[in-house]
């Protein structure tokens, strides 16, 4: 299934697409690398797996992997294919979770990919990075690619299931190194100070406007129910 999406998924998305891919040189060929990109839209996934010369690995709900029949087993092999990473997001421990996923993948010297907006972006501002990317360069020593995606909310609208045509651009930014950080993966502060310098990086590439809050959760953006 992986051979196939390189070989022919992927020619197929470059050919209608005909993505402007800027720096995709500056993504270390070997050892581990944190990809931390703005989130647009729910495309999102598949244009970097599809434009990154190497494997990536995202994080996927578990209940993804877990469909019956034919068409449970190929989504899971085609979730797997393209870089998911199943994880269980329904109890509490659900970001330990997730940033221990993302160490294991780094630690074996993958490519772990991450939005530190923590969901889209549906009013197109760029908002404040969660720490979790902090902790995982921290704590692995992986260098982190910041990575702007242009144009994928015209691709995939919000409420679209069919992905429409429209010009794309992945801009690819120089790695940051936080090696200075050694041994201090403990400290809020530390942990707040390299997620804001990566948020600079992504806003610097991808030209949105900063929102210093957190963007709210899906569920926070419903209107309330009348009484």
């Amino acid at each position: 299934m992986h051979v196939l999406i390189r070989w022919l998924l992927a020619p197929i998305m470059r050919l209608l697409y005909r993505p402007e891919v800027d720096g995709a040189h500056r993504v270390p060929r070997s050892g581990p690398v944190i990809l931390a990109a703005n989130h647009r839209a729910a495309v999102d996934t598949a244009v970097i797996s599809l434009v990154t010369s190497r494997p990536v690995s995202f994080l996927g709900k578990a209940e993804y992997f877990t469909g019956r029949g034919i068409k449970g087993r190929m989504v899971a092999r085609f979730l797997a294919a393209l870089g998911y990473v199943p994880v269980d997001r329904t109890n509490a421990k659900a970001g330990l979770a997730a940033l221990d996923a993302g160490r294991t993948v780094l630690r074996s010297g993958g490519v772990f990919a991450i939005y530190p907006e923590g969901t889209r972006s549906v009013d197109g501002r760029l908002h404040r990075g969660h720490t979790g990317v902090a902790s995982l360069a921290l704590s692995t020593g992986a260098p982190v690619v910041p990575v702007a995606l242009l144009g994928t909310e015209r691709v995939q609208p919000i409420g679209a299931k069919i992905p429409r045509i429209a010009p794309l651009r992945v801009r690819f930014g120089d790695p940051l190194d936080f090696s200075r950080y050694e041994g201090l993966e403990g400290s809020a502060a530390i942990r707040r100070a390299v997620t804001d310098e990566i948020m600079d990086a992504i806003a610097g590439l991808s030209g949105q406007e900063y929102v210093d809050r957190y963007h709210p959760r899906p569920d926070d953006l419903r209107p309330p129910v009348s009484a």
